[in-house]
């Protein structure tokens, strides 16, 4: 016989919290993440104060500086609408980054091999066709295993990337490279580089088109409703005769697609090339996205939008203050830290073990 003490901190999930309540939890970790990030700049002998200020114009202070964060922010969003279907079903895409490069590759042969041969905007509509199709197809296989023999969607998709990469790295030694020994494919001839409206490549309006869309489709829409079932529990979907692995396919499908279209994106408008890091940690990053925006389409706007203010502002703190850049991913990982965090306090609660109140058990 001895008695069990209650444990000094316990965690219990939340009912519910009031919209108002979460969104303070969420602006304070930001106000944390600033100031602990204050902290750190000032050890290096820099102002707070001027770091942020520097960050700030650097990114948003001039035009020229604007059309580079919209520039940053378009994959970045784009790709994060495109895993938030799957990530609702709790089908795990980690391979986005491949997806981008799949779409890139396609787009780049049209790039490459078709300028001339048909008029240039039929030309842009073959390039997002084909990075959708390719980019959708890629995807489709670690969904057709998962469906099939219930592979680990992580790790398989995952493992993807670096398969697709390694194409790329083929191509540019090899097939498509364009001086000898440069191990490089040659700049896209500028029929095949997309449009520009107001400074920036007119893919900035197709991903805001992609954000009523994917709301649209997510939250209006049969396909979205058995999307979430699926999320919420594989068995009532069954029960309910959903064909969960055509579901599972058919989702996979659309986000690849959507991955692929942004690679082609990048391509074609920002880089006007293909090379290996065409994806560039897009994949990745944009899952942050996805999941501080809570799969919110239009959440995931302001959420990209401040990545991109910071990843560019980054580069202005490095070359006015003389900031080493490892510095802005410092800054960069204590917002993304807390910011992740804090979903922490919304989900749930922590009870302490009141010192006055022994609570305990006989066993």
């Amino acid at each position: 016989m001895h008695e069990q003490k209650t444990p000094l901190i316990r965690l219990a999930k939340r009912d519910g919290m009031p919209g108002w309540q979460a969104w303070c939890i969420r602006l304070g970790s930001i106000v944390l993440a600033l100031l602990l990030g204050g902290v750190v700049v000032s050890l290096i002998g820099v102002n707070p104060i001027k770091a942020y200020a520097t960050i700030l114009s650097g990114a948003l202070g001039k035009k020229s500086a604007i059309r580079q964060t919209v520039k940053i922010a378009i994959p970045l969003l784009g790709c994060a609408l495109a895993i938030a279907p799957c990530f609702k079903m709790r089908f795990w895409n980690i391979g986005a980054e491949g997806q981008i490069t799949a779409g890139a590759i396609a787009a780049s042969y049209f790039a490459l091999y078709w300028v001339g041969r048909v008029p240039n905007m039929m030309l842009f509509v073959i390039m997002a066709l084909a990075g959708a199709i390719a980019g959708g197809v890629w995807a489709l296989i670690p969904a057709f295993f998962k469906a099939r023999w219930n592979t680990n969607e992580t790790l398989f998709t995952l493992m993807m990337n670096y398969i697709i990469i390694g194409v790329v790295r083929w191509l540019q030694g090899g097939p498509w490279e364009g001086r000898p020994g440069s191990q490089l494919v040659p700049t896209f001839d500028r029929a095949a580089w997309l449009p520009k409206v107001l400074g920036v490549h007119c893919g900035w309006i197709v991903v805001l088109i992609l954000v009523v869309v994917v709301h649209v489709y997510m939250n209006h829409t049969k396909q979205g409703y058995e999307i979430a079932v699926i999320g919420d529990s594989v068995n009532t979907a069954r029960y309910a005769g959903m064909n969960v692995g055509y579901i599972m396919m058919r989702t996979m499908f659309i986000s690849g697609a959507i991955s692929g279209l942004v690679g082609m994106i990048v391509a074609t408008g920002a880089d006007n090339t293909l090379y290996d890091g065409v994806a560039n940690g897009v994949g990745f990053t944009s899952i942050t996205v996805a999941w501080l925006s809570q799969l919110n389409a239009f959440a995931m706007v302001a959420i990209s939008g401040l990545l991109a203010v910071l990843e560019k502002g980054a580069d202005t703190l490095n070359t006015q203050l003389a900031v080493p850049a490892s510095l802005s991913d410092i800054i960069t990982g204590i917002l993304l830290f807390c910011m992740l965090g804090c979903e922490f306090f919304i989900n749930y609660r922590l009870i302490f073990r009141k010192n006055s109140h022994k609570e305990g058990a006989k066993v």
